[in-house]
């Protein structure tokens, strides 16, 4: 499902990523570990993306036998919305909206009706168990609930893959232990694919397949 091969990262003379393979199947959940600044976050955000490779004319990346370093951007932005969810370490949910509100706004860019999203949305936020609290805005939710929203935001669109950096960095053991039975739980139901960079090994050893990288490469 997904292909990655050669994949170079510069920032200025500083080489991030060195020529990183990797392949992933449909329905995987895969964990990327390893110590800070071995190239997990550029990778991700790549793969997702939401960043492009260096020297892309060497690289490969492919999300369903679609190549995409060859889409403009506007086509790569339409794919992303469609295909690709995220969730990240800080739920970066907008305050001034609702969590049925937050939730909707993928649906919206991709021009799906008012009415169309929000009953996606409430059925998201109803399996999270979030339906008593869809007209509360971010600060009126706790780590958890905040966390979880951003989930059904991810998923609003049936993505074919989630990526997911740190997604229980900020959350407190009984939180995190949640949201890590929630991935597989979303995984059995709706055959999602997750890549997820964690340094919680209890998550990656959860995984089908923990990748370790170590000074921009995978080395195992």
């Amino acid at each position: 499902m997904i292909d990655a091969k050669n994949i170079h990262k510069f920032y200025g003379e500083l080489e991030v990523l060195k020529g990183v393979n990797l392949s992933i199947k449909k329905g995987e959940v895969v964990a990327i570990v390893g110590p800070s600044g071995a190239g997990k976050t550029t990778l991700l955000q790549i793969l997702g993306t939401l960043d492009k490779p260096t020297n892309k004319k060497n690289s490969e990346l492919s999300i369903n036998n679609i190549n995409l370093l060859d889409l403009k951007d506007k086509t790569l932005s339409n794919f992303r919305n469609q295909h690709i969810g995220f969730i990240f370490q800080f739920h970066q949910l907008l305050p001034e909206f609702t969590a049925l509100e937050n939730v909707c706004i993928p649906a919206f860019i991709a021009n799906k009706t008012k009415s169309e999203a929000e009953v996606k949305a409430k059925e998201l936020l109803d399996f999270l168990g979030l339906s008593h609290r869809i007209n509360h805005k971010p600060n009126e939710l706790s780590g958890g609930e905040q966390q979880r929203v951003a989930v059904a935001r991810a998923l609003i669109n049936n993505p074919d893959v989630i990526f997911a950096d740190e997604p229980s960095g900020n959350l407190d053991s009984a939180s995190a232990n949640n949201l890590h039975e929630l991935f597989f739980t979303l995984r059995e139901k709706f055959n999602q694919t997750f890549v997820i960079v964690t340094h919680n090994q209890a998550l990656a050893n959860m995984a089908d397949r923990k990748l370790e990288m170590k000074d921009g490469k995978i080395i195992n």
